[in-house]
């Protein structure tokens, strides 16, 4: 259980900072404000992962020309609260992440087995202990809190996607190329949503549950190996949700030409067109989406 979920917590650190990316990305697409993340308004409510969130956030936008061309003419007093509160929400997500990779730190550093062969108390002497290390609710308890967190993730994600393709104003229906003829990412975002639907399901946790066997005398576990698969698939399956994301915000950008964007997201949006060049049209979405998430989770964006 704890190489499972410490390779999925592993990965779930580059899914995080490049979904902190595309969202700046989706901002700039929305032509959103980047007000909301004004450091004075987070250091009234210092969690460490809003305050990272934030700061980042407003870095990748700095110096953005789509941003200067609509910062005093637009209308709109604020923003959803899927690009307003990324900083609140996506923060604490980082802050649960961070929780559970101490827990697997502190574990992978563990000796677990049992007996265990220890010093004596007197000099020379060894003691044979039966003990229960091996237990690993802490692991349980940390892998089914990560995939709650990351789960969140995944749905602020699916949400950003929803306003991409929603918002007449600012951005064609579906962002489709020629609308009406063409059905652009709407069926992407049917299938984050269905992603979302099962990562719901599989945030139900696993240590809630103990189902005693051996004649009674593991009558009480864990079930983190199960919570670590879980944690697992929840990782992947949220990296595909950012990658639609990715994918729809990078046309939406795409759409503001010739204007640029920052130099931060001009940059990640170079990469993203070695794996998935822009959308002439219609085209199968899945081996993009596959390509794409597979580099999120190897930080290719943030690295």
């Amino acid at each position: 259980m704890k190489a499972v979920g410490g390779l999925a917590l592993f990965e779930a650190m580059n899914l995080f900072y490049s979904s902190v990316l595309t969202g700046a990305m989706t901002m700039e697409a929305l032509k959103g404000t980047p007000v909301a993340f004004d450091k004075r308004i987070h250091e009234l409510k210092p969690h460490a992962g809003q305050l990272e969130v934030a700061e980042m956030l407003e870095g990748m936008l700095k110096g953005s020309q789509i941003r200067a061309s609509h910062k005093h003419t637009d209308k709109r007093v604020q923003d959803p609260y899927s690009l307003r509160c990324m900083p609140q929400a996506m923060g604490a997500a980082r802050d649960a992440i961070e929780y559970a990779l101490n827990v697997f730190e502190i574990e992978l550093g563990s000796v677990t087995d049992n007996p265990l062969v220890v010093e004596g108390k007197k000099k020379g002497e060894i003691e044979v202990l039966s003990g229960g290390n091996f237990h690993g609710q802490a692991v349980a308890f940390a892998a089914d809190f990560a995939a709650i967190a990351i789960t969140a993730l995944g749905n602020i994600s699916e949400r950003r996607i929803a306003q991409l393709v929603s918002d007449f104003k600012i951005l064609p229906p579906f962002l489709a190329r020629n609308p009406g003829l063409e059905s652009g990412f709407m069926i992407a975002h049917v299938t984050a949503a269905a992603l979302c639907n099962e990562n719901k399901i599989l945030s139900h946790p696993a240590s809630s549950d103990s189902i005693s066997t051996s004649a009674n005398k593991e009558d009480f576990v864990s079930m983190g190996m199960n919570a670590a698969l879980k944690l697992s698939t929840v990782v992947r399956n949220v990296a595909r949700i950012v990658a639609i994301e990715m994918m729809a915000a990078g046309e939406g950008i795409e759409f503001h030409r010739p204007l640029k964007s920052s130099a931060r997201l001009e940059a990640a949006l170079a990469k993203l067109r070695e794996v998935s060049p822009a959308f002439k049209g219609d085209e199968v979405f899945s081996e993009r989406i596959e390509n794409v998430a597979e580099d999120i989770l190897s930080g290719h964006f943030v690295s």
